[in-house]
């Protein structure tokens, strides 16, 4: 395991770091999950630059980010990420979810930040197998972190035991 990855049980809205990814959907409205607990924990200022980006973009992509100050969250920013739902994994799933952890990534450094906060993306309602979607995330941040100095410190914040017991079992 990488000395930079690390693994908490909990809600990232109680995290203390520089970014804090949230699993968006496509139209950034936080209305279910982790993306309803963020928004309600950043409070309004989330809400109004996400209004604002889909007045000007429309919303996000599927493996996509856009970004919003992080409000009253213990964080600088919210990377806002668009991971794909499930359809049996003959829809590009493993490549959108992989860019959703790589685009974040970059993007952090772009905004100069060493830590950033990454939830378990698409095995909520989107239904991504949870053991694969965690494959994917961990190939994704290694393969990053080996090419890139910058990030300091990459936090897996499992929600749930299933989740946690899952990154664990990789992470050994």
């Amino acid at each position: 395991m990488c000395h930079r990855i690390k693994l908490i049980k909990g809600d990232i809205t109680k995290v203390s770091t520089e970014v804090i990814v949230n699993a968006a959907n496509t139209s950034l409205i936080g209305t279910s999950g982790v993306a309803s607990d963020i928004h309600k924990a950043g409070g309004i200022v989330i809400d109004q630059q996400c209004m604002d980006i889909r007045r000007r973009l429309g919303g996000c992509k599927t493996g996509e980010i856009v970004v919003t100050d992080a409000g009253n969250l213990d964080a600088r920013y919210v990377i806002h990420t668009v991971g794909p739902v499930w359809k049996g994994g003959e829809k590009k799933e493993a490549e959108l979810l992989y860019s959703c952890y790589i685009n974040s990534l970059r993007e952090a450094v772009r905004l100069e930040c060493k830590k950033i906060a990454f939830p378990n993306i698409s095995t909520g309602i989107y239904r991504y197998p949870k053991k694969e979607a965690a494959m994917i995330a961990l190939k994704a941040v290694e393969e990053f972190l080996s090419e890139n100095s910058t990030i300091e410190e990459v936090l897996f914040v499992a929600y749930d035991e299933e989740n946690y017991e899952i990154y664990e079992e990789l992470l050994k």
